[in-house]
C-alpha cells in the first residue's frame, strides 16, 4: 500500500525510481592490530581519501570545487586526525579511534551557535564515512543511474559521484533546502525533497519524488504511477514550451523589455552556455580562482580569466564580483581562523581591504581586462559608503602603475551588493556606486536571522518574506529615482515562483542560474 510522506521541497522535479541507500559510517568488524599498524593504517586511509578528493575535484567546476576544496583542506590538517591518532596509540583501533574522534568533532559542529560550522557538519560525515571505508575495506554501494538516494543526510561527494545520466532523486530523513547538496541539485535539476524522517522510508524500495510539493510517494500503486506519468508529462510540457523562449529577449505582455543575465562561476561553464540565450553576465564570481590550500592567483593568470569571459559575452556586459570569501567560503591563509560568526565577521570586501596586496593584484587584473569589453565591477559585503571609496582610491592607484609601466588599462563602473540589510535601508547613502545588484541569499539571511544552512530553520529563510520584498522594492525605486541601475542575482532571481514578485517590486533585471534562463523568461512573458 503506498504511503504520502510529506517534506519539504529543496529541488524541483518529478522522479520514479528504485531506492538506493545512502551509506554511514561503516559498522564492519575488524581485528586491531599493533598501534604502529594501526598508524599506518588511518594515515594510509586518509591519503586515499584525500586523493579520491582531489581527483574529484578535477572532474567539477564552479561552486562543487569550493565545497570539496573544504573537505581536501580537512583531510590535509594534521589536527583533525590528530586525537584518533592519540587513541590508537592507547590501545584503541584505528576503526573505533576515528568514528570517535570525528563523530565528537561532527558532534561540536552541530551544536555550534554558528551557521558556517553547522553548515559543515554534513562535510565532516561525508570525510568520516570515506576514510572509514578505506580503514575497514568495504567499499560504497556502486552508482546506479536512474535511483533516489535515500538516507539521514548526503554530502557534497556523495552528490558529485553519483550516476545521473539516467535521471534520480534524493528522499532525506533530514537535510535543508539550502545546503550545498540543494543548491547542487537545482543547478542540475535532480529532484529533492528533505525533512521527511525516517519512518515510511526505512524499508521502502520504489519511490516517486516531487520536489516542486515537497512530497514523496513510497511503493507507490497503478494509480500513483498513472498519476506520475501524467504530471511528469505535463513538466516536461511547460519545459518544452519554455524552450521557445531561451533565445528571445524577456518581454511582459505589455512588450516591457526585462534584462536576463546570467550568473557563472567558472570559464568551464561558458562552452554550455550560449550567448543569445542572455543578456551579458550579471554575476561573476572570482573566487573560482582561489582555492584553499592553493597558491594565489597572480595578475596575469586572473587578467586571462577575465578576459574570457569578455571574449565569450561578444560586446555585452560583464559584471565581476571582486573577491568575496569568508562565512562559509574559507581560504586558509586570507580568511580568519575560530571567529565566532564568520558571517557576520572579516568576509567579502572587509577581508580584501585588510589583505591590500592581494585586493590590488585583483584589481590590476580587472583594470587590464576593462580595455577589453563593457566590463563592470561589483563590490561585496559592502557596509558602509568608506569601503567603495577605499577601493576606488585602490583601482586609481592601480590604474596609475599600471600607466606608468604602459599597460593599457581603465577603471570600470563600480558598483556594489545590495546583501546587508543596512544598504538596502538607506541605498541614499550609497550614491558613489555606479549600479546595484541585490544579493537575494545574504539579504534574506540577514532580515530573517535565519541560517541559510541550517535545516531547523529553513522554513523561515523565505526570499518572499514580506520585510524582504519591501527592501527590494526600496533599492528598485531608489534606482529609478536616481538613475542608478539595479538588478538582483541570487537563487531568487533563478526561481520562476519569484519572478511576479520582483517584477511587482520594480526589478527589471534579473541574473540568473543558466539553467534557468528558459524558465524565467517564459515567466516573464505571463505577467
Amino acid at each position: 500500500m503506498a504511503t504520502r510522506l510529506q517534506g519539504t521541497g529543496a529541488s524541483d522535479g518529478l522522479f520514479m525510481g528504485p531506492v538506493r541507500r545512502l551509506a554511514g559510517a561503516s559498522t564492519a568488524e575488524r581485528r586491531a592490530g599493533t598501534p604502529d599498524a594501526e598508524h599506518q593504517v588511518l594515515r594510509h586511509a586518509i591519503t586515499l581519501a584525500a586523493a579520491e578528493v582531489a581527483g574529484l575535484m578535477e572532474r567539477v567546476e564552479g561552486e562543487a570545487q569550493d565545497m570539496l576544496a573544504f573537505q581536501l583542506a580537512m583531510l590535509e590538517d594534521d589536527a583533525l586526525s590528530a586525537p584518533a591518532l592519540a587513541a590508537i596509540a592507547s590501545g584503541i583501533g584505528a576503526h573505533l579511534a576515528w568514528v570517535d574522534a570525528l563523530d565528537g568533532e561532527i558532534a561540536g559542529y552541530e551544536a555550534s551557535e554558528d551557521d558556517y560550522f553547522r553548515a559543515r557538519a554534513a562535510d565532516l560525515r561525508d570525510i568520516r564515512d570515506r576514510v572509514l571505508r578505506h580503514v575497514t575495506g568495504t567499499a560504497d554501494e556502486a552508482a546506479v543511474p536512474g535511483a533516489v538516494l535515500v538516507g539521514e543526510d548526503i554530502g557534497p561527494t556523495a552528490f558529485l559521484e553519483a550516476d545521473w545520466s539516467q535521471g534520480g532523486a534524493i528522499a532525506l530523513f533530514r537535510g535543508s533546502t539550502t545546503s550545498h547538496v540543494a543548491m547542487l541539485a537545482r543547478a542540475r535539476g535532480i529532484p529533492m525533497v528533505v525533512g521527511l524522517g525516517e519512518e515510511g522510508l526505512a524499508a521502502a524500495q520504489t519511490l516517486i519524488v516531487d520536489g516542486g510539493r515537497g512530497l514523496v510517494t513510497a511503493e507507490p500503486g497503478a494509480a500513483d504511477e498513472e498519476a506520475f506519468r501524467q504530471d511528469r508529462a505535463a513538466l516536461e510540457g511547460q519545459r518544452q514550451a519554455a524552450e521557445q523562449f531561451r533565445l528571445k529577449p524577456a518581454l511582459r505582455r505589455s512588450g516591457e523589455r526585462i534584462e536576463v543575465l546570467v550568473n557563472v562561476a567558472g570559464v568551464e561553464e561558458l562552452a554550455h552556455i550560449d550567448p543569445a540565450s542572455c543578456d551579458g553576465i550579471g554575476l561573476m564570481r572570482s573566487e573560482f580562482l582561489f582555492r584553499d590550500g592553493a597558491p594565489l592567483p597572480g595578475e596575469d593568470t586572473q587578467f586571462r580569466a577575465y578576459r574570457a569571459f569578455l571574449d565569450w559575452a561578444g560586446g555585452r556586459p560583464v559584471t565581476i564580483r571582486t573577491l568575496d570569501i569568508g562565512g562559509d567560503k574559507p581560504i586558509r591563509g586570507l580568511t580568519p581562523e575560530g571567529e565566532q560568526n564568520p558571517f557576520l565577521g572579516l568576509r567579502g570586501v572587509r577581508l580584501t581591504l585588510a589583505h591590500e596586496e592581494v585586493f590590488r593584484t585583483q584589481l590590476k587584473a580587472l583594470a587590464r581586462a576593462a580595455v577589453h569589453g563593457p566590463l563592470k565591477v561589483m563590490i561585496p559585503m559592502v557596509t558602509v559608503p568608506g569601503e567603495i571609496a577605499r577601493t576606488a582610491a585602490l583601482f586609481e592607484d592601480c590604474l596609475a602603475e599600471l600607466t606608468a609601466a604602459g599597460t593599457p588599462a581603465k577603471i570600470p563602473p563600480l558598483g556594489i551588493m545590495v546583501e546587508v540589510p543596512a544598504v538596502a535601508v538607506a541605498p541614499e547613502l550609497f550614491a558613489s556606486a555606479a549600479f546595484f545588484s541585490i544579493g537575494s541569499n545574504d539579504l534574506t539571511q540577514y532580515v530573517t536571522a535565519a541560517s541559510r544552512d541550517d535545516a531547523r530553520v529553513a522554513a523561515l529563510n523565505d526570499p518572499a518574506h514580506p520585510a524582504v520584498l519591501r527592501l527590494i522594492a526600496a533599492v528598485a525605486r531608489h534606482g529609478r529615482e536616481t538613475g542608478t541601475p539595479v538588478s538582483l542575482c541570487g537563487d531568487m532571481a533563478s526561481e520562476p515562483r519569484h519572478v511576479k514578485a520582483l517584477i511587482a517590486a520594480g526589478v527589471t533585471s534579473l541574473s540568473v542560474a543558466p539553467a534557468r534562463i528558459a524558465a524565467v523568461k517564459a515567466a516573464i512573458a505571463e505577467l
